[in-house]
């Protein structure tokens, strides 16, 4: 039993970071409420979470073989105890923003890729395929109990109280540090790459922001910018710039190679085609993940308007289904390679998606809708299973604090582009939804061309009762307030099926990104005493 140990506290810590992201995402509404502000904004606070984790989380691994990853771990528990005591007593929204989205995002940051590289260094073995199992069984818990916890907390107490209680578990896990074996990186000392980690926090945080406005600042058409380019809206043009300063990344890191200097990150380990296709599946998952946990809420809350708690209870299948899957994993790699197990979860992911489609309509069916939502948990945890240990089992010792940084890179990303174009496509859909109702609708050609000018500066995922507020206060006659809400009510529906059917699509498009994943059973993983090696070129794993 003691050699689980370590697992009980570098679990604990996965669980911990996930957590929130699924607390917030059920309580947008009394956010919304708590704080005066709108949807667009919670959301932008969602997805700042993820994007400050995925922009430093390279960094954070080169800090953790600079520091020494269990010294970089218990750090980043520290900040991240720091951030949760902050958000528990924001104030403001923009105190929420600091505490919750910077600050914990920060500590996430050091946390994640110590976390991955300490699972590897403290197991060997099928012990270390077992110990990357139950992290990714737990990472999925997170995401699926956040639901029911947040919900419960959210309706009954407060969701500050979650935050608090963070704290605690944060000391409880400090307290633990003493059972984890520490994974030194061998080789020379690294020193910090300041302009790659410069270039990879810029970059990445241009490609998100434009993504993330996309949805108020108009794709090409200009809606409500701050600035034009040309004429056109600034979207693509921000987000082209943080690919180019990507791109610079990738220039530098080579130079950086070429001096013999430590580059932030080793550009040959893109070069091992199983941890290639790992990443690219880990930041598609998360993708539709984040995307599918950002929709339904909206639609459990806004248009059913339930509250948190009967949000997260109408949610408790996908918890149930993704933890079981994805603990199950030890036994699923005795059956079948992870390529194939990992094709099945996007197909089943694909099915499951098309099937909450289905489901969106006026009056929710509560069988139907668990069914899918208990589908959409087998696919997830047929990935969370699978991907995080075919990342490390790419490489040696001397790159797992890298590729856990990579890693969780890939996770964050996809979490932050999957709230930011899921909710884009959603508010794109909604917008051009309410044009075309209020276009046909039998009203006064002066209340058309007022709400037509209205919807076109942008629009918010609002509920019945706020969009009657809103139109009366705009001076609507009463009769025709009722028809531009039936209109409401009705693109509502087509732009939560549009967000979905963009989750499904990307879920069929995931499946070419899994050719290069190993095609055999019980692949094993590299052993911490065997002499780090990069796999040949091609090399299927």
């Amino acid at each position: 039993m003691n050699r689980w140990k370590p697992l009980v506290a570098l679990g604990a810590a996965q669980f911990l970071v996930v957590l929130d992201t699924a607390v917030m995402n059920v309580s947008i509404s009394t956010l919304v409420a708590d704080f005066d502000t709108t949807v667009a904004a919670i959301q932008g606070a969602i997805t700042l979470y993820t994007l400050v984790m995925a922009a430093f989380l390279i960094t954070g691994g080169q800090v953790g073989d600079i520091l020494g990853r269990r010294r970089a771990f218990g750090i980043g528990l520290v900040v991240y105890g720091i951030g949760s005591g902050l958000t528990a007593i924001a104030p403001s929204l923009w105190v929420l923003v600091l505490g919750w989205s910077v600050v914990e995002g920060l500590g996430g940051a050091l946390v994640l890729p110590a976390l991955a590289a300490l699972v590897g260094g403290n197991y060997r073995g099928r012990d270390r395929a077992v110990a990357y199992g139950v992290v990714g069984g737990l990472a999925g818990a997170g995401i699926a109990v956040g639901p029911i916890l947040g919900g419960w907390a959210t309706t009954y107490l407060s969701w500050r109280v979650v935050f608090a209680g963070e704290v605690v578990v944060v000391v409880a896990i400090l307290l633990m540090l003493r059972w984890i074996s520490d994974a030194p990186a061998t080789g020379p000392r690294r020193r910090l790459d300041l302009v790659g980690a410069a270039l990879s926090v810029v970059g990445l945080a241009f490609v998100v922001l434009g993504a993330l406005q996309s949805s108020t600042w108009g794709w090409l058409e200009p809606r409500n910018p701050p600035f034009t380019v040309f004429g056109f809206a600034p979207t693509l043009f921000v987000i082209a710039f943080g690919l180019v300063l990507l791109g610079l990344l990738r220039s530098w890191v080579r130079h950086r190679e070429q001096q013999g200097r430590d580059p932030l990150v080793r550009w040959r380990l893109f070069a091992i085609r199983p941890l290639r296709a790992a990443l690219s599946s880990l930041l598609a998952q998360n993708l539709i993940l984040l995307g599918v946990f950002f929709t339904i809420p909206l639609y459990l809350q806004v248009v059913q308007g339930l509250d948190a708690f009967a949000t997260g209870l109408r949610l408790l299948p996908v918890s149930l289904t993704m933890l079981v899957t994805s603990m199950a994993a030890p036994a699923v790699n005795r059956l079948a390679a992870p390529r194939a197990v990992v094709r099945t979860g996007f197909v089943v992911l694909c099915v499951a998606t098309l099937w909450l489609v289905a489901t969106v309509r006026p009056d929710l069916d509560d069988l139907s809708f668990a069914l899918a939502t208990g589908l959409l948990g087998v696919g997830m945890g047929l990935l969370a299973g699978q991907l995080g240990n075919v990342a490390q089992s790419s490489v040696g010792e001397v790159e797992r604090s890298e590729v856990g940084g990579l890693q969780y890179t890939a996770q964050n990303l996809g979490s932050s582009l999957g709230t930011a174009l899921i909710g884009s496509f959603l508010l794109g859909a909604l917008t051009r939804a309410s044009l075309a109702g209020v276009s046909a609708a039998p009203v006064a050609d002066a209340t058309r061309q007022q709400v037509g000018t209205a919807l076109e500066q942008g629009i918010s995922f609002l509920s019945l009762d706020q969009a009657r507020t809103a139109l009366t206060s705009a001076g609507i006659p009463g009769t025709e307030v009722d028809t531009l809400l039936a209109e409401y009510a009705r693109a509502q529906l087509v732009g939560l099926k549009i967000a979905l059917l963009a989750a499904a699509a990307i879920a069929v498009f995931s499946l070419f990104l899994t050719r290069e994943l190993p095609h055999r059973r019980e692949a094993e993983p590299v052993a911490p005493s065997e002499p780090a090696a990069e796999p040949p070129v091609g090399a299927p794993g």
